[in-house]
Formats: C-alpha cells, structure tokens, sequence
C-alpha cells in the first residue's frame, strides 16, 4: 500500500538512499505552491511524488492545476530509461521566457502513467516552490529537478563530482 503525504507539518527524516531504483510514484497531498515573478504558476494538492535513489523526490503536478497558457514546448527532450520520453517546456511571464523551466512525460511507460501530462518545475528557474508551505531548495545541477525540503536526507547526485555515482 502506498502512503499518501498530507500533512503540512514536520514529516519523518527521509534518506534519497532508502529511496528504490526503479523510481517509486506515491501521491502527496500536501499544498504545492509555484511562483515566478509574482504570478502563482501552479498550486495543488494533488500532485505525485516521484522517489529514486539519490535524488530528492520530483514533484509533478498534475496539468488542471497549472497555468499551462503560460508555457509553450521546447525543442529539448530526453529519454528516461524507465518513464520514458519527456517533453520539456519553456515558461513565458510578463515578457520574460525561461527556457526548459518545466518537463513532462506525455506517454510514460505503463508503470509511469499516473504522471502522464503531470508537470514537474525545476526549482531553480522559478522565484518560488513551496511544499506543505516550506520553501524548497532546488537539488544541485543544472539537468535533475529534485525538491530539497527539511525531511530529505543526502548527500542528493547532481553536485559536482556526483556523476559517477
């Protein structure tokens, strides 16, 4: 059975080595607020939370939730050997375009598909993610897109030296 997070207050310390490979989904009902340049991007309470070893967890919300008029495609993309192909997209406010600001899987592989079309933000091209109402610190990196929160425990791959890991 899999726990649904809801609370807004302190959770159990939560090591990203305890976290499996392949990557987990469980659903998070705590309140995820995005912000980027004082316009609320997106703000759920129904988003998943995606765990793998190493990485603080990624948090995908799902596209209801989200000012998706506020994003166009990228020409990026990836291949995740286990969700499969993401598109990225670039963000647009108030004449400023931040490219590859969000990312999504459209058709994830079968085990993946409760995050179909859900968006996940890179925390550190917004001004703003909160989690449960705590600021979250981006994970280290320019290319994973974990949310560091005060229960997650590293040291998280993405720094410096942490690509042969």
């Amino acid at each position: 059975m899999t726990e649904t997070w809801s609370t807004d207050g302190p959770l159990p310390p939560e090591s990203v080595w305890e976290y499996p490979r392949p990557p987990r989904v469980e659903p998070d009902a705590r309140r995820v607020v995005i912000v980027y340049r004082g316009v609320v991007l997106a703000d759920s309470r129904a988003c998943r939370r995606v765990l793998e070893t190493s990485h603080p967890p990624v948090f995908y919300v799902p596209p209801g939730d989200v000012r998706t008029d506020l994003l166009s495609k990228s020409q990026v993309g990836t291949f995740c050997e286990w969700k499969g192909r993401a598109t990225y997209w670039n963000l647009a406010v108030g004449g400023c375009t931040v490219s590859d600001a969000a990312w999504s899987y459209e058709a994830p592989s079968p085990d993946y598909v409760s995050i179909a079309g859900h968006l996940a933000f890179y925390a550190g091209k917004v001004d703003l993610c909160t989690v449960g109402g705590e600021r979250v610190l981006a994970q280290p990196g320019d290319f994973y897109g974990g949310w560091i929160t005060a229960e997650i425990l590293g040291p998280f791959r993405g720094g410096g030296g942490t690509a042969g890991w």
